[in-house]
Formats: structure tokens, sequence, C-alpha cells
């Protein structure tokens, strides 16, 4: 079962407006969110992201917050996933307008909601290469899920071909920027690095979550522009993303991360997302 348009349905039976901007012109939005046993913590931090990304557009949600919520929550339980980890996607596009780029003046919004079992336990250590792939930190799509990934996507495939598991994306100017959906953290002598947003990052969930945590914790932690070659000289590198949680980066282009294993402050700051991740 699925959620289209206020409504659950089989997936036979949801059909797309030919004419969906969303499917003829990628307009639209995503979010993708981790549930817990038939609860999705952070939701309204995702719903937040949701919104402003929505008003970025100019798309007009088709639903209160309270609505959406409760939809992502009823869709778990239509499929039975109330007792498992899941990933529930929230798909927003401004919905169907006639021939051409102009928006229309008063969109219809198409909503979908579906949902799906994920493995559970902690991701294994990733391997990853530069992919040839620029992210456009002047693109007002960089800090929004848009439903155009294309970027993400040959970035990834890319990095399949060579033999990783995931790719990292530099920006335009040549600096690191993120992972091909996730956000990119480096810890050198002890202090928390990542890419600010200003360099083409998407305002992570995750992302904000460990900076948080990091300063909970006593670790110093700066948001700051990264050349490539940090990547060699880090003590260690990580992944975060909603549906990953944080994950452990331990080789770059061939070269192993440091010791090319779980670092501790990686360690010690996965638990910690953990723990809040189970209070949420």
């Amino acid at each position: 079962m699925l959620y289209f348009d206020g409504h659950l349905v089989e997936p036979e039976q949801a059909r797309i407006d030919p004419r969906d901007r969303g499917f003829l012109l990628g307009d639209g939005l995503f979010e993708t969110m981790r549930a817990e046993r038939g609860r999705v913590p952070f939701l309204d931090r995702h719903l937040d992201r949701l919104e402003a990304s929505a008003a970025i557009l100019g798309i007009p949600l088709p639903q209160p917050r309270a609505a959406l919520a409760a939809a992502c929550l009823e869709v778990l339980q239509a499929n039975g996933l109330t007792n498992c980890i899941a990933a529930v996607r929230l798909t927003l596009s401004r919905g169907p307008g006639p021939r051409g780029l102009a928006p229309p003046p008063e969109p219809e919004p198409t909503l979908l909601i579906t949902v799906a079992a994920i493995a559970e336990g902690p991701p294994a250590p990733a391997r990853a290469v530069i992919s040839s792939i620029r992210r456009n930190e002047h693109s007002p799509l960089s800090r929004i899920k848009s439903l155009n990934y294309l970027d993400a996507v040959l970035a990834l495939r890319e990095a399949r071909e060579r033999g990783a598991d995931d790719a990292i994306l530099c920006n335009t100017a040549g600096r690191l920027a993120c992972a091909s959906a996730a956000n990119l953290f480096l810890v050198r002598d002890g202090v928390l690095l990542t890419p600010s947003l200003g360099e083409g990052v998407l305002p992570g969930i995750t992302r904000g979550l460990i900076l948080e945590l990091a300063s909970e914790l006593g670790s110093s932690a700066e948001e700051n522009a990264i050349p490539p070659s940090a990547l060699e000289r880090a003590e260690e590198v990580f992944l975060t993303s909603s549906l990953i949680g944080v994950r452990p980066l331990v080789a770059a282009d061939g070269h192993p991360v440091g010791r090319g294993a779980l670092g501790p402050l990686t360690e010690r700051l996965g638990e910690a997302y953990r723990e809040r991740l189970l209070r949420s």
C-alpha cells in the first residue's frame, strides 16, 4: 500500500497525471526518513526542511504538517512495517501543468508516500572515489532534495564502475562537498570538519544532529571550505544520512583513510547518534 493524494491505495491503483511536472521536469521535492518500529524519529526536522524547500520552489504543501505526519505513520501500519526498520519516502511534485517551463499560477501538487523495509544494524565501512561529477554550489538545488537527482545517480554509477561503494563529489571550485546521498565529515588533529552549506551541501538532518552531538561531547567542530587533499591527511572520515546514520569511510581513491578502520570519534558520535535516535 502507498499513500497517494490523501488516500491509501494499492500501487497499481496510483496514477500520475501524464502532465505532472515532477515526471516531466523534475519539478518537486522529496524527503527520505528512517522509521524505527512504527515511528519516524526527527520527523519535525524533516517536515521543517520540506516546508523550507517547498517555499523556495513555490510549491504549496497539500496538507497541514500534522496530516503529513499522520500519513507517514498510516502507510507504515498499512504495510505491516511497525516492528522493523523501514525507509519512508515522501515525494511532492508541483502537479500537472500546461506545456512549457512556466509553472501553473495555481498548482495542484501531487503527494506520494511510500515505505520499504531496510536492513537493521550498522552499515559496513565504505570505500569511495572522488567523482568527475561536480556539485554546483551556486544552484539553489544543491541545498534542497529536488526530484532531479541525476548528478548523484551518475556519480554513484561512476563509483560502482570503479569498484567503490560511494562517490565523493567536489563543487565547481574543486573543494569537497558531499557523497552521492550523504553528508561528509573528516577528523583532523581531533577536530571534526565538514563542508559548509555554502559549498553546495544539503542541510542534512543527520548532519545537523552530528554537529549538535559533537558540541555535547565536547568535541571541536568546524564548517568550512575543505580541499580534497584533506582526505589524505584525515585521521577519520565518515558519511551521514537519515538511512545510514553514521558510516565510516575507510578508503578514498584507493588510499586508506587514517588506520583504514573505524575511528574513535566516529564510533563515539555513532553511538551518541543512535542513543538520540532511540530517545526521539
